[in-house]
This record gives structure tokens, sequence and C-alpha cells, in this order.
């Protein structure tokens, strides 16, 4: 549940305003919890900073379940924190191991942006995104997020520096942003074209 920056009603995930073109934000569910858990332990390895099990853990009223339109399959989760007084949100996402490099984050990211902006009222969006994630930096680069610091609080981790980068994006500079518009938006990494057979021919 999603406070109206405008000083409404408190708004929840009502269907096809959630839905972006590649995945739909809905509520976590309990047949979620094993698939979230299962995402945790595939990148046990990584420093990336979000854990879905733990973001659900803390009941958290806008934690998302991110799923694919195509199938309903559960692609990752992610949690909104907002500010209804300043018009200020935030957020952190995570998308399973093995559905990464689909597209999935970054229409997440972009459909979260547009209700956000669009229907809530709501007037800035800012992130803090771990210095060495450098995938997560190069996608919020790409939808239009500027570089705001890089505080000076650090963390040892494995013998590396963890310091967190603050981005952040305006409703202004969300609406003026010039999004690219693919020929085949719903291409995946997956996809290849369809193989001809040996009688296929043009028809003159």
């Amino acid at each position: 549940m999603i406070a109206n920056a405008l000083g409404g009603t408190p708004l929840r995930v009502n269907g096809a305003s959630w839905a972006g073109r590649k995945v739909r934000l809905r509520g976590i569910g309990r047949a979620d919890h094993r698939t979230l858990i299962g995402f945790d332990r595939d990148s046990a390895g990584s420093h990336d900073g979000y854990r879905h099990w733990a973001v659900h853990r803390s009941d958290a009223p806008d934690a998302f379940a991110i799923e694919t339109r195509h199938g309903g399959i559960l692609v990752g989760s992610m949690c909104v924190q907002t500010d209804p007084v300043s018009g200020w949100f935030s957020y952190g996402i995570g998308i399973g191991a093995r559905h990464r490099r689909c597209g999935y984050a970054g229409d997440a990211v972009t459909t979260l942006l547009t209700v956000m902006f669009g229907q809530y009222g709501y007037r800035k969006c800012e992130v803090s995104i771990l210095g060495g994630n450098f995938a997560s930096l190069s996608l919020h680069g790409g939808l239009g997020f500027r570089e705001e610091g890089r505080p000076r609080d650090t963390e040892l981790v494995r013998g590396g520096i963890k310091y967190p980068v603050l981005m952040g994006i305006t409703a202004a500079e969300f609406d003026a942003y010039p999004f690219p518009s693919p020929v085949r938006p719903w291409r995946g990494r997956h996809w290849r074209t369809r193989r001809r057979g040996r009688h296929w021919r043009t028809i003159p």
C-alpha cells in the first residue's frame, strides 16, 4: 500500500496500471516464499545488497513480486519506501539469477516510475546502489537517473571496499527522457528467428 503524495487515500496495486511491457507488479503471497528463498540462495556469493526473502519477511506493505505478463512466472521482487510529505520515494529491486538479462528489471523500474510519478503525484525518486554493482549502475543510468553523490561512509567486504552511489531522477526528467522504442520489445536473451524449412520461399 502506497500513500498518495497529493494527500489522498492510500492506494493499492490495482491490476493493469501496474503492468509494463514484460512484467507486472503484484503483492507477495505465501506461494512465493520458496521461490524468493531460492533467488537468495542462487545469489549468495554476490554483494548487491538486496535480499528477496529479507524484504518479504519484514512484512513491508509496499513489497511487490515481479512476474512476467506472459506465463505469470515470478522473476524477482521490489520494495518501495515513500515520503508523501516531501513527494520523495525510493526502492530496492532484485531479479533471480536465472531471469537476468531479459529486460525485466528495467521494465519493472519503468513501470514503478510511471505509476508513482503519473498516478500518485510523487516528484522525485532516489536510489542507493553499491559502487561495485556495475549492472545496476548501468541500468539506472540508461533509465535517466543521474549520479548525485558518493557518501564517504565505506565498509570493507572481503578485502574490497563497499560504498553507496546515490542516483536520482525527477518526475520532469523522467517525462522528458528519450526512451528507446525497440522494434520488437518482446525479444529476450533466448529470442531467435524462426527457422525456415527447406521448402520455404518468398511469394513473388
